[in-house]
């Protein structure tokens, strides 16, 4: 099983490549990053890409939930973001956190509906609109195969960043850091 990289490691500040190969190669990644994805537990993840593993590819895999399946996007492209109507806002500020920053969280926005062109395992085509949490992981980890960490996003959007840790109760306490 791969690890998974932490930052700063160079790798997850690279652009991905796409893949062109649909063999056993890329069989072999998924399953390493399938293993990773279900071996983290402090923080649970509910995505991964490949360049977080070390591998400079266009792929990612989502686990939105404890009983959901998991779900795998090759060379995955934004076809739209649709913006929140009703309100001049156009995007959800939410807490995020990454398998390559343990202990750190911060406040980034995202479009709540997005609508995305992406291969499957065997190269199919798919088109599908997705919205709420599991637009939030597509952007994130998209954001993964860009080179881009979370905490870039925060402080471009004026956001805050926190670092987790336990209290003697045992419980995640978050404090602020000041950047």
């Amino acid at each position: 099983m791969s690890e998974i990289l932490n930052a700063p490691n160079p790798i997850l500040s690279i652009e991905a490549e796409p893949i062109t190969k649909f063999d056993k190669n890329l069989d072999n990644l998924l399953k390493d990053m399938q293993q990773a994805l279900i071996s983290a537990h402090d923080p649970i993840g509910v995505g991964l890409a490949a360049p977080q593993i070390g591998v400079e590819k266009r792929v990612f895999i989502t686990k939105a939930g404890e009983k959901a399946k998991i779900e795998i996007f090759i060379n995955p492209i934004v076809l739209s973001f649709e913006p929140i109507k009703k309100t001049k806002k156009k995007r959800i500020r939410k807490l995020e956190g990454c398998l390559s920053l343990v202990g750190i969280w911060g406040e980034v926005d995202r479009y709540p509906k997005i609508t995305l062109e992406w291969q499957d395992e065997k190269g199919k085509k798919n088109v599908k609109k997705f919205n709420g949490f599991m637009a939030t992981i597509i952007q994130h980890e998209i954001d993964h195969l860009e080179g881009i960490l979370f905490p870039k996003r925060v402080l471009e959007q004026k956001g805050k960043l926190y670092k987790s840790r336990k209290n003697e109760k045992g419980e995640d306490v978050f404090e602020e850091i000041d950047v």
